[in-house]
């Protein structure tokens, strides 16, 4: 149903770049991975955009690690355990979130300046931590910060390359192993990029879905890739939703933060009433994937598009230091947060899932890694708890460099990797048309609420789709569509094969979490379809 390889090619024909490691993608974990190979080797870093586009850019809330002599890497874990209900490996949120923190130390000695109170680092409170831990820059824009940071590094460093606006359209395997990336050129020619190792840093999924915090880069790329190819797709069922996205007329769903609840904000319904009691006790603190659904429910029940976020309680100066961004933001569009309410709905923000990998990174294919928000290390399980995100490419990426020094070299060329499916017909329907409607279908069937119904009917409207992958395409946004499209499959699938609720995926049909039948893992791999795998936990 889905090829291996999206377009027709033969490596003999094309020309050959050859490096040490291959990074695919300039977000957080692109960037990191990039500097800590780059000591010993050459490094590419292809990004289909420019090196400053990338989900890490928008992240306000910050970076979770421990830092107050209150708290302690246990409690960390068991925050992070909560929030992953049953699906996390323990021993990746021990790796967290005992190596988080000298990973935020490492941040710091690459020149990122984190925010602090009275000489010491300020830590403020996300939604479902029990201590105070996230670390955060220039207020609320803590991923800005860490990308301009990283950035520098990067483009002054002599071992690394930056393709700009280059396309990788696939991976290249030969004996069981990733040997580089076929990759398409800005102006539109293509080459074979050999790698000793290849690192998936492509970030996540959010621009599946019709109102995202995502920005347009994030199509799923790495994770449709990396299945074609027949690493281990895991998860997929697990679609974080944001509770609170700025929901205005002529703005775009802005992410307010977190954090803005982290110190006091309140959630009201459009009739003014607070609401949350009724659905947690830890109030607007609860975790996100239940603030979300309250949120959608008091929508409905008061037949409004949208609920308020109140923060107007708190002090004026003390709200416009610690959220600039979103007050700016907000300011531009005729908000003040200080005395309005915020109107908000869900959008979707974080992809649980992605590619399987182990403890130092790897996929089930060898020298093919996967860092950050597109990797499924365990971590996260059903639900990621808030700022954990940043921590685990940190983390990670370090692990997978020191893999990589272990790896010896390719040693071989690489020419006989060919695909000949006799494409020739471009793809008839406007592009920009179809990725709406994939778009629309996606938050109807298979978003923040669903059942066995939706998710078939979503299905049945996704597979009209799959003649793109017959067509000849040529551009970025036809191969982005492809991807997009990949990854909706995995979603739908995944979702309806798990007849339960967990974390981030509730079904109206089986709303009760089944630790019994369920506590389990759904792997996707393309010459096999679903395969079900234990929790480490169980």
């Amino acid at each position: 149903m889905i090829p291996q390889y999206l377009v027709d090619f033969d490596l003999r024909e094309l020309p050959t770049v050859k490096t040490d490691c291959l990074v695919i993608g300039s977000g957080i974990a692109g960037l990191f991975t990039a500097i800590k190979a780059s000591e010993d080797r050459k490094v590419i870093m292809i990004t289909k955009k420019s090196l400053m586009e990338s989900n890490t850019r928008y992240a306000q809330g910050g970076i979770a690690a421990v830092f107050s002599e209150d708290d302690s890497p246990v409690y960390h874990r068991q925050d992070t355990l909560m929030a992953g209900a049953g699906l996390n490996s323990s021993a990746a949120v021990d790796v967290l979130v005992h190596e988080g923190p000298e990973g935020v130390r490492e941040l710091i000695r690459l020149g990122t300046i984190f925010d602090k109170e009275n000489g010491v680092l300020a830590l403020t409170q996300e939604a479902a931590h029990s201590h105070r831990r996230i670390l955060h820059a220039n207020g609320d824009a803590t991923g800005y910060e860490i990308v301009r940071a990283l950035a520098e590094q990067v483009q002054q460093h002599e071992n690394i390359e930056i393709w700009d606006d280059h396309f990788v359209i696939d991976l290249i395997t030969d004996g069981g192993e990733c040997v580089g990336a076929l990759v398409q050129r800005p102006g539109g020619g293509r080459l074979f990029l050999q790698a000793d190792a290849t690192i998936l840093c492509s970030g996540g999924a959010g621009q599946l879905y019709r109102y995202t915090t995502n920005p347009e880069v994030a199509t799923g790329d790495g994770v449709a890739i990396a299945y074609r190819a027949g690493a281990h797709v895991r998860d997929m069922e697990f679609i974080q939703f944001h509770p609170t996205a700025l929901s205005y007329p002529g703005a775009p769903r802005f992410l307010i933060s977190e954090a803005v609840r982290g110190e006091g904000a309140v959630l009201r319904n459009i009739n003014g009433e607070r609401f949350m009691e009724r659905y947690h006790e830890l109030l607007e603190l609860a975790p996100r994937d239940i603030v979300a659904r309250a949120i959608i429910s008091e929508m409905e029940l008061t037949k409004s598009t949208f609920v308020y976020l109140d923060i107007t309680h708190e002090p004026a100066d003390m709200v416009k230091h610690r959220f600039p961004t979103i007050y700016e933001t907000c300011m531009s569009y005729g908000l003040d947060i200080t005395s309005d309410w915020i109107p908000v709905a869900p959008a979707a923000h974080y992809m649980m899932g992605g590619i399987k990998t182990d403890l130092n990174g790897e996929s089930n294919i060898a020298r093919l890694f996967a860092c950050g928000e597109v990797s499924s290390t365990g971590v996260q399980g059903a639900n990621r708890l808030a700022s954990n995100s940043l921590s685990e490419a940190i983390v990670f990426g370090r692990r997978i460099i020191e893999r990589i020094r272990q790896l010896p070299p390719l040693g071989r060329d690489i020419v006989s990797a060919a695909c000949d499916e006799g494409r020739v017909e471009s793809p008839t329907q406007a592009i920009v048309e179809r990725r709406l409607k994939l778009q629309k279908v996606m938050v109807r069937y298979a978003g923040l609420r669903r059942n066995e119904e939706m998710l078939e009917k979503g299905l049945e409207e996704l597979k009209r789709q799959l003649p793109i992958f017959g067509s000849a395409l040529t551009k970025r946004e036809e191969y982005e569509f492809a991807n997009m499209l990949t990854c909706c499959l995995l979603i739908t699938e995944s979702a309806l094969a798990r007849q339960e609720s967990r974390g981030a995926h509730y079904r109206e049909d089986y709303p009760l979490r089944d630790d019994a039948k369920w506590q389990k893992h759904l792997l996707q791999i393309r010459d096999l379809g679903i395969v079900e795998e234990l929790s480490d936990d169980v």
